[in-house]
């Protein structure tokens, strides 16, 4: 690198995560910057500090020269991250803008997981900075603009179900006059910025929020059918503090639905996200129940549902199978095959009472699902250059409204009839798409047990 020219390294802005470590010379004369993620506050249920979401801004500044400077960059702590098997196929994001109204987001195809380090390198062609990270960031601004758009629309209603124990409002936008109750919630997990996107893009077409106010037929139509409540972030706190999988003192949001053994979930105290969100449920019932989350391994989007609950049957199974089935075919970007096994045994799932979806699917007997969305590209609709991107969720978000409307009459029917195309699908994570990756994260497993398995 020039003499002359510095690379400064910062994480200060909403959602940024990175430690400097030092820059240093290669033999061959190329300039190494080495870093660290920093983890989560410890995470009392799971016994593990959380940490893979990475957010950071290089700035490179003195070049007099006017030559291009390649720079390699190395994440030191990358083998002990939660999913370190999750590098595998992964590709680091990188933008020259933080935020926009259009995607500039690309990927670093030369990204690589080699000897317990995530590597990649950039070509800085002039003084000026870039942005890098494990996904594109959704600050915390961009998500108040967000409820500012949807509370100045007419038809919406927004109000706080509480505060977060950094004071932040848990936002939940209401719209819709029918008698069908159907809760959508987003990024209980705050380093998964991807669903908050999707809230954007089922927010907007909801609300014709780039129309002036003008819907389409199907939203006029589903607006008379279902009152919505839509959650856009359940973990603002730890989405500004850069966190994986946690809020403010270290609770992990979808595992704090209800008591497991004695961890006493949810509280004001540790949880009052999760606390204010399911005593709303509990005022207005549920008949339909989406959680929207990114998966750092499963390169697809997939649907993973209430498996062997207590009130999981012929009904749920019929109707889940319907839900997946229509999603696909309305969206090339969703697929039925791959995803989470579900639970062997009733015992299991009842174990896992504490996540949002079986909690759900239990206390209210109606369809629930966790929707994932992949920080690596969509094998089954691939886009190299800019992997999942940030568009890509928000039309994922947008075409949830087909399958909203196609599962509405059966809901609550006595009596379902559906055709053989729409017959569930049990998922698996038994695929190949890079050589030695093996999943080992389970919807239903806490971090910790998978651990001590492994051992």
């Amino acid at each position: 690198m020039s003499p002359s020219a510095h690379i400064s390294i910062s994480d200060a802005y909403d959602g940024g995560n990175i430690k400097f470590l030092k820059m240093s010379i290669e033999d061959d004369g190329s300039t190494k910057i080495s870093l660290e993620i920093k983890p989560d506050i410890y995470t009392e249920l799971e016994k593990i500090s959380h940490m893979q979401y990475f957010s950071f801004r290089s700035t490179l500044s003195g070049i007099t020269d006017g030559k291009p400077q390649t720079v390699k960059y190395v994440i030191e702590n990358a083998s002990k991250v939660s999913y370190p098997v999750a590098w595998q196929g992964s590709t680091v994001c990188y933008s020259k803008a933080l935020e926009g109204e259009s995607d500039s987001w690309k990927r670093k195809m030369d990204t690589r997981y080699v000897n317990g380090e995530l590597t990649w390198t950039h070509t800085h062609a002039s003084n000026g900075s870039v942005y890098f990270g494990y996904f594109p960031p959704f600050s915390y601004s961009r998500h108040l603009s967000l409820v500012a758009k949807c509370a100045a629309t007419s038809g919406a209603d927004v109000q706080s179900l509480g505060k977060s124990l950094d004071g932040r409002e848990i936002d939940c936008v209401s719209l819709g006059k029918g008698n069908t109750v159907c809760w959508i919630i987003h990024r209980q997990h705050p380093g998964e910025s991807m669903a908050e996107f999707y809230a954007e893009g089922l927010l907007t077409r909801l609300l014709g929020l780039d129309s002036d106010g003008n819907v389409d037929d199907i939203v006029r139509d589903l607006l008379l059918k279902y009152t919505f409540y839509i959650v856009p972030n359940m973990c603002p706190d730890g989405s500004v503090r850069g966190h994986l999988r946690t809020n403010a003192c270290g609770a992990n949001l979808n595992r704090e639905w209800c008591t497991k053994g004695d961890y006493e979930a949810p509280t004001l105290k540790r949880s009052p996200e999760v606390f204010g969100v399911l005593n709303k449920m509990d005022e207005t019932g549920v008949d339909m129940f989406l959680d929207i989350h990114g998966d750092e391994e499963l390169p697809f989007n997939f649907i993973s549902g209430a498996e062997k609950v207590p009130t999981w049957g012929t009904r749920l199974e019929s109707l889940h199978g319907a839900f997946v089935a229509e999603y696909s075919r309305i969206n090339p970007d969703m697929q039925q095959n791959i995803g989470y096994p579900p639970p062997e045994t009733e015992k299991d799932a009842l174990n896992y009472l504490n996540v949002a979806t079986n909690q759900v699917a239990t206390r209210f007997n109606c369809l629930a699902l966790t929707l994932e969305m992949p920080f690596k590209d969509c094998s089954s609709n691939p886009d190299p250059e800019f992997g999942w991107s940030q568009d890509a969720c928000r039309r994922l978000g947008a075409s949830v409204l087909g399958p909203l409307a196609y599962i509405h009459p059966h809901l609550r029917a006595e009596t379902l009839s559906f055709p053989p195309e729409d017959a569930y699908v049990c998922p698996t994570d038994n695929f190949v798409d890079h050589e030695d990756f093996k999943p080992m994260k389970r919807m239903y497993s806490d971090h910790y047990s998978i651990l001590q398995q492994q051992q």
